[in-house]
Formats: structure tokens, sequence, C-alpha cells
């Protein structure tokens, strides 16, 4: 499992209410509430400044969070909304589900590369071109891995790696139903330039041949 599931820290939320969350954005809080598992749904808030740069990071309602209140267990939650002000685009009310082990979720999982030394097709000068250096995956919160690795020995030049290629943990799979392209070792650029103009002179050579026999 992915020992680097980041922590969301926030605060228990002891009033509820139209009232209460205007006087917690007063102080620079984002009122929210967490709810599901077997647990009552609770009130928190969360510091303004930390959620605007989560929400600035991206995929923030695909990341799995540690959320740790003062009092409470940490507890594995998933964002299922975030409210914005009409005008301003800023966030002023986010909820989070609570997850059980057992849950299923889409979580983007970042794509490692391992034995370039060992891919004949590098040594001679090909380029690992990566075409998507995270994968989404339907993942079970209680087995999340922390990374895909693709093993790059024995890849040639014009070699394709695609999703099937890849061992997946087990109980995940992607969402996306086909084998799709994750990298690929391309020539060097130099020896596609002069692949294009062997290709350009034989193009040249065929329709001069063919206008000589006209």
């Amino acid at each position: 499992m992915a020992g680097e599931i980041p922590d969301l820290v926030a605060l228990e939320r002891t009033g509820t209410g139209k009232g209460a969350a205007r006087q917690a954005r007063r102080a620079g809080l984002v009122p929210g509430i967490v709810f599901g598992g077997d647990t009552d749904p609770l009130p928190i808030s969360i510091p303004f400044n930390e959620l605007f740069k989560r929400l600035k990071d991206g995929r923030f309602k695909s990341t799995l969070f540690n959320m740790k209140i003062d009092g409470h267990d940490d507890v594995r939650v998933i964002c299922r909304d975030v409210q914005r002000d009409v005008v301003k685009d800023l966030p002023t009310h986010v909820d989070f589900i609570r997850l059980r082990r057992t849950t299923k979720i889409n979580l983007f999982i970042p794509v490692e590369f391992e034995n370039e030394g060992a891919a004949p097709g590098l040594k001679k000068g090909g380029v690992l071109t990566v075409v998507r250096p995270e994968v989404e995956l339907v993942v079970t919160a209680g087995d999340i891995p922390e990374k895909l690795t693709v093993d790059l020995s024995g890849l040639e030049i014009g070699d394709t790696i695609t999703i099937s290629s890849i061992t997946l943990p087990a109980g995940s799979k992607p969402t996306i139903d086909r084998d799709f392209v994750i990298a690929n070792i391309q020539a060097p650029s130099g020896l596609r330039s002069s692949e294009n103009e062997e290709d350009d002179e034989a193009d040249t050579e065929a329709d001069e041949t063919a206008t000589a026999e006209e």
C-alpha cells in the first residue's frame, strides 16, 4: 500500500448552520463536513490557505487524504464536493466521505520507469517518451499502490509500452477500457530527420522514374 497518502489537518466545528459557517469564513476557515461509514457526520473547518493550495495542485477530488482532527482518530477521506462562491470562484464549503478499507475509489497512480541501462534502444540513443506519467485506476482504499513500475529491460527503438504490459496490483483496474499507451522509445531526432530525408529522396526518385517512363 502507498506510504504517501497526504495528511489533511482539519478542525472540529462546534457550531452548525449558516451563522457558524460565516463565522468560520471570517476566521480564515472553510467550513465542511465528513460523513459516511458507521459514524455520525462531523462538522469541520479547514484553513482556507491550505485548502486553496490543495485545489490549485489539482485532482483534489481524486486524491485520498489522511484526515487529522484533534480528539478523533485519523480517518481516510476523499472529497465529495467543493462549493464555490459564484462570483469569486473561491471555496466556501467542502464535503468529505469516510472510506472503509474495502471501498473502491478512482485514483491517479504515478508511473515509474526502471532499468533504463538495460534497454538496448536507449543505449543506441533512443529517447523514452512518456505519454502517461500517471494512470487512473479503480483501487481498494485499503490497498492503494504507491506507484506502477515499468521495466525497460530489452526494449528497442520503436517499442511501445501499453497498460497491458504493466503488472497491476491485485484488485485494481484502469478506468479506461482499452490497451492504451504509457510510453515508447523513439529514434533520436537526428536519425528521424535522416530517415525522413531518405524517404523524401526515395519519393523523388520514384517520381522521376515514373516521369521518364511516361
